[in-house]
């Protein structure tokens, strides 16, 4: 059975490196039709006109973000790859609108909106010989809110003409020009006026000079390029000093930016938008650490305050600190569900050998050193991504629609061998089947790989604080507390595969170990059920169904191998080409994204939204927030026993409490951001919010008695 190990390495990187259908030139998703355009109308030559740029047309109610988002949100991000000698400059975003939300207020856009990007082309500028075209590739991601939030992504290609003008758009680039804010005017000798901004105590003075003389008098709206200044949605008052606009803003009491100069734009009923860069006169107050941009300000509170939350030591807490954590961590792992397949396997096997002392000692340390290296390679990935601006977190694999039905095909056809559908040596060469025997260090390194691909979706007490504090780390620091996580969780079996009293105490090996072997089965199964539920969370009711019927055939596939001379010829070209079609055809229901569940009115759990807790804390309400996912089984055990539990949602009732479910089963920059603000870095989170007070957060593993108790807290 242990031959599966390279299987299970061949599934991962399959699932890793699956490419997707061909990309266009057009994204639709139920609120966004996203559309890569080009604009040059003089063709792709040095020193001319070129534009690239993305077209977002919303559906009724939504809307995306500014360069600056406001209170909550992210701004779309574009990232190119153009043909050499072809540069893509920043976005000239276009002037947006406030789009308030309570006593908060976004800046973005709805309805139809282009964002062009200027290309710059240099004379070392060749197209392909013999080409009348260039590939012009696109990633582009964007936050798509109403009055819950969707990330959305997409790639685009576009097939840019080189030679003649290429003005299909051009259009749209018109009327995205005219929608730019334009500068002040400048005054005499080409000098423009000096605009300039004051802090004064809690208040921002601004004053802009050079606006045209129609504006005057005008009630003009008011958007600083930079975000965490001003109280976004506070009320403000401004006035007209002869050529001069004047304002007074609130500040923002934890503002993170304190610039030189500050750019902003003002727009008039028309929406028509003017620029200035407004020089900062006097400095700025001092302010507590802010949270990422794009962190709704409640959340703040917890870089401050982290230490007095007892379970959210992360913010403050030592490497060594880290380190005791983390091995703390990984042993409790061992005791989590998603964990218990694996470790069964490995006691068949230890039975198996219980006096060869020397082979229990090697493999002990080939699956720790599996184990470690796991954690150190998944780390690695999470760092690197981290760096090059992912918002990712612990558990970050399984947000893939890909990696979950890989996962799901390969404990199919474990559970299948454990239940005596099949042996190895039956379907491969005698020289690949007795790989086990001859390399059994690689089979138990091999193991503890396959270990922690299933004990990645778990969080563990302990866990949390130690990655979120791991993640904020220099990259060699960050490895080590990932190496000890590695450790902890591979300690129980090293520990066992040293002392010879462990193996002498188990059951000797008997017809009991069959039996044990077929009953094994039966956990995998359910793991498999449980990896198309998840995918049912990701994909739909479609994509569960399209696995489910892959998985059928997969399994005929793995019986018709099992025959003998032309039926397992017959039967075998047979179910190849069944499960080849099926793919073909039902594939892509698995890659799909579902569409978010809204609740309905009156349901107690409301989605979680960026801003959501900022606007229920205005009102005096206090709000407990569950961060989840369907592939963390943690999360499961807690939603179905403690959270469902009558005694703890009397508690919420009678408090008033607000109950809102951060849903992180696919990626999500703005709950990453939010996590990553409460010292966390993957999920189980619960956190309690109270308005004047510091976040509370609870330990991973939910007691009826500590959620009460912090419920009923004064």
């Amino acid at each position: 059975m242990r031959l599966l190990r390279p299987l299970f390495l061949l599934f991962w990187l399959a699932a890793a490196s699956a490419a997707s259908a061909a990309p266009g030139a057009v994204v639709t998703t139920e609120r966004v039709r996203a559309e890569l355009l080009a604009h040059a109308p003089e063709g792709v030559e040095p020193g001319k006109p070129v534009w690239l740029g993305l077209q977002l047309k919303h559906q009724p109610e939504w809307h995306t973000y500014w360069k600056n988002p406001g209170d909550s949100g992210l701004p779309t991000q574009l990232q190119w790859t153009l043909p050499a000698g072809l540069e893509a400059g920043e976005i000239a975003w276009p002037t947006p609108k406030k789009i308030p939300i309570g006593n908060l207020a976004n800046y973005g856009y709805e309805d139809t909106v282009l964002l062009p990007v200027p290309v710059t082309v240099s004379g070392s500028f060749q197209p392909p010989p013999g080409a009348a075209t260039v590939d012009v590739k696109l990633q582009a991601s964007w936050l798509v809110c109403r009055k819950e939030c969707i990330p959305e992504e997409g790639s685009f290609v576009l097939k840019l003409p080189v030679r003649g003008a290429t003005g299909l758009h051009g259009p749209a680039f018109d009327a995205a020009q005219k929608a730019q804010p334009r500068p002040v005017a400048a005054g005499l000798q080409g000098v423009r006026p000096e605009s300039t901004v004051r802090a004064e105590g809690s208040q921002l003075m601004v004053e802009v000079q050079g606006l045209p003389v129609a504006l005057r008098g005008q009630k003009l709206e008011f958007f600083p390029e930079l975000g965490e200044i001003i109280e976004t949605g506070a009320a403000w008052t401004q006035s007209w000093a002869g050529a001069v606009w004047k304002a007074q803003i609130p500040l923002n009491p934890q503002r993170s930016n304190s610039p030189d100069v500050l750019p902003v734009v003002l727009a008039g009923a028309d929406g028509a938008g003017w620029r200035a860069e407004a020089r900062v006169v006097g400095g700025w107050p001092q302010v507590a650490q802010a949270a990422p941009a794009g962190v709704p300000p409640a959340l703040q509170a917890a870089l401050d305050a982290n230490a007095a939350a007892p379970a959210a030591p992360a913010a403050n807490m030592g490497l060594a600190a880290a380190l005791l954590f983390a091995l703390l961590g990984g042993l409790i792992l061992n005791l989590m569900p998603c964990v218990f397949p694996v470790l069964a396997i490995k006691v068949v096997g230890f039975t198996r050998h219980a006096d060869d002392v020397r082979g229990h000692r090697l493999g002990g340390l080939a699956y720790t050193a599996g184990v470690v290296v796991s954690f150190l390679a998944l780390a690695a990935v999470l760092l690197a991504l981290r760096a090059a601006g992912e918002q990712l977190g612990w558990g970050f694999q399984l947000q893939s629609p890909l990696v979950v039905a890989a996962l799901a095909a390969l404990f199919t056809v474990i559970g299948l061998n454990l239940a005596g559908v099949f042996e190895f040596g039956s379907l491969l060469p005698s020289s690949v089947a007795s790989l086990q025997a001859r390399h059994p260090v690689a089979d138990a390194f091999l193991t503890g790989v396959l270990a922690v691909a299933v004990a990645s979706p778990c969080t563990a007490p302990f866990m949390g604080a130690a990655l979120g504090f791991a993640v904020s780390l220099p990259a060699a620091q960050a490895l080590l507390v990932f190496a000890f996580l590695g450790l902890g969780m591979a300690l129980p079996y090293l520990v066992a595969s040293w002392v010879p009293a462990v193996a002498r105490a188990l059951p000797r090996p008997g017809a009991w170990m069959d039996t044990f072997r077929r009953f094994m089965a039966f956990p995998m199964f359910a793991t498999v059920a449980w990896l198309v539920w998840v995918l049912g969370q990701q994909a739909g009711i479609d994509g569960a169904g399209a696995l489910l019927a892959l998985l059928v055939a997969l399994s005929l596939v793995v019986w018709a191998f099992t025959l003998h001379g032309k039926a397992r010829t017959a039967m075998g070209t047979l179910s190849l080409v069944l499960f080849a079609g099926l793919a073909w055809a039902m594939g892509g229901a698995i890659v799909q994204t579902a569409a978010p569940q809204t609740a309905a009115a009156g349901e107690r759990w409301q989605p979680w939204a960026p801003g959501r807790v900022d606007q229920l804390l205005a009102t005096g309400q206090p709000v407990f927030v569950d961060f989840t996912a369907a592939w963390c089984v943690t999360c499961q055990y807690n939603k179905k026993t403690t959270l469902a539990d009558r005694e703890v949602l009397a508690d919420f009732e009678a408090r008033r409490f607000t109950l809102l479910r951060a849903d992180w089963t696919r990626r999500d920059p703005a709950i990453t951001a939010a996590l990553a603000a409460l010292g966390r870095n993957g999920v189980p989170v619960y956190v309690i919010y109270r308005a004047g007070r510091p976040p509370v957060v609870l330990s991973e593993v939910l007691g009826v008695q500590e959620v009460r108790a912090a419920i009923n807290a004064l």
